[in-house]
């Protein structure tokens, strides 16, 4: 597959996107593996010259999720000069078979603007760039080491996500659209990395009134049934 055309992106411009989805109680991230390589990293790419950033963003995530409709939250600009690392960049070009010169556009120094996004992890459909053997799910928890300054990256997003729990109602998205409150409540552990008395928590949330109650969820089961919740409009 050739290069991306200089002449179509904006020079030094990049975005990294921090793509959060839930899944059996663990909060989880997509990481890519470069081709031949075996580095892992945040999914990126540059913005053309005739699309806005936010368009740039949600067609990067379109080409590895399949999803159009996507939470976005712009939450950081990274440009220390230790994330220009064109060694790395021109070691995994070489990987897919591309020779370039020192001076190549994508061996520049890059500013880059950091994105999260809240997926249903249900609805993704995984598909690999270009340059990538493979993208996949990885927890929080247990995240391996990323190349450039994408582990400065994650801790950022998962720093600013948890700041905006409440503000963002952030367990929208990455929650069916209705859940019980012990779903809701795996959700807020998972992003704080901690446990939560039961009771303070259903009395917190629903203080805040943004939560609309529905029928309960039978299960045939003997205990209690509990009630379905929606976050409102």
């Amino acid at each position: 597959m050739p290069l991306p055309d200089p002449s179509e992106f904006i020079p030094h411009l990049a975005f990294d996107s921090v793509v959060f989805g839930f899944s059996k109680g663990k909060l989880k991230i997509l990481l890519m593996e470069y081709h031949a390589t075996g580095w892992l990293a945040l999914p990126g790419g540059f913005v053309r010259k005739d699309e806005a950033l936010e368009d740039a963003v949600k067609r990067g995530l379109f080409e590895r999720t399949g999803l159009r409709e996507v939470y976005l939250e712009q939450f950081h600009t990274f440009g220390s000069l230790e994330r220009a690392q064109p060694k790395f960049m021109k070691t995994i070009l070489q990987a897919n078979g591309h020779q370039v010169e020192d001076d190549y556009w994508m061996l520049d120094r890059f500013f880059s603007i950091g994105y999260y996004a809240l997926l249903d992890y249900e609805k993704v459909s995984l598909t690999p760039d270009a340059l990538s053997d493979s993208i996949a799910w990885y927890e929080v928890e247990k995240l391996p080491e990323l190349i450039f300054d994408h582990d400065e990256i994650v801790q950022k997003a998962l720093q600013t996500l948890r700041e905006n729990l409440d503000r963002k109602v952030i367990g929208g998205n990455l929650l069916p659209e209705r859940f019980t409150m012990n779903e809701l409540q795996s959700v807020y552990e998972a992003i704080l990395g901690e446990k939560l008395r039961r009771t303070s928590f259903q009395r917190k949330l629903l203080s805040l009134d943004i939560l609309e109650r529905h029928e309960k969820l039978f299960t045939g089961k003997s205990h209690k049934a509990p009630y379905l919740y929606s976050f409102k409009d």
